[in-house]
């Protein structure tokens, strides 16, 4: 986990905020280091943990939380870590072999009038003290609030499902996971990073998907290219916008970070303040 980032959003393993709906989204560059913040902080948190990894393998996750100083293997052995392999789901899907039992939450690829049905029943499982299948954790640990995890919710778009019934299904998720058991949801979305002016197709879809969850969402960190273009040592940029319900209205509170990514960890600066340009 990234100990700059925890500061910003005034989070620790040991104290966060529980209920929330955290949204990760990019433009114009690549948010899926912050998946991997999140991943190692939840598990450093002891909490349950879902992860619907629809565009990686695990090996890909496990290699980056062994250099954040966390154990996928481990927390899967030990009933922490639920793990989808959306990639693995989904072949096991058009190619059915005899000899394999899958999950069936990628079912909708073969049937798409089922819709995401047997994808929420995945997480309603795992996110549960019982896990997938009824498993009680490895000698009975006792887990902290469940936490679902999603990279990337775009893919589903891309697999032919709609952008109503996504956010339908992100809907579902929130009042399980964030409302009833009081754990927390982080969902990374990419946008097609040319603006809405130019929507057209799926990309429509893509942008009313991030307003949609945008709506439902508590906190969320946009990353974006430096407009001035490429730079060596800074990578982007990241605004952070938390959203409070206060009386009728809602609060919002906006900041603005530049960011580094390195090999073990990613660096957060006000813009203008990085060594490289002091």
């Amino acid at each position: 986990m990234f100990t700059e980032l925890n500061s910003i959003l005034n989070t620790t393993p040991d104290s966060f905020t529980q209920g929330e709906f955290v949204l990760l989204s990019d433009r114009q560059s690549d948010a899926s280091f912050l998946i991997h913040h999140f991943l190692s902080l939840y598990l450093r948190a002891r909490c349950r943990v879902c992860f619907l990894g629809l565009v990686q393998s695990f090996n890909h996750y496990s290699a980056i939380g062994q250099r954040l100083g966390v154990s996928l293997t481990q927390a899967k052995e030990r009933g922490q870590l639920v793990f989808l392999e959306g990639l693995k789901e989904s072949l096991s899907v058009l190619i059915p072999q005899d000899n394999e039992t899958g999950t069936r939450a990628m079912d909708f690829l073969r049937d798409p009038a089922v819709g995401l049905k047997s994808l929420y029943e995945f997480v309603r499982s795992g996110s549960t003290s019982s896990g997938v299948g009824g498993r009680e954790a490895e000698g009975g640990e006792d887990w902290g609030p469940p936490v679902l995890l999603v990279d990337d919710l775009s893919v589903l778009l891309s697999l032919g499902v709609s952008a109503g019934a996504v956010l339908d299904f992100s809907h579902y998720c929130r009042a399980t996971v964030c409302s009833q058991l009081q754990g927390n949801v982080v969902m990374l979305v990419r946008s097609d990073g040319r603006g809405e002016e130019e929507e057209d197709g799926d990309d429509e879809g893509s942008e009313r998907l991030l307003r949609g969850l945008t709506h439902q969402c508590s906190l969320t960190l946009q990353v974006q290219g430096l407009p001035t273009g490429y730079c060596r040592d800074i990578h982007g940029q990241v605004e952070v916008c938390w959203r409070r319900r206060q009386g009728d209205g809602q609060y919002k509170q906006k900041k603005l970070f530049q960011y580094k990514v390195h090999d073990k960890g990613a660096s957060f600066f006000a813009p203008g303040t990085s060594s490289a340009v002091l």
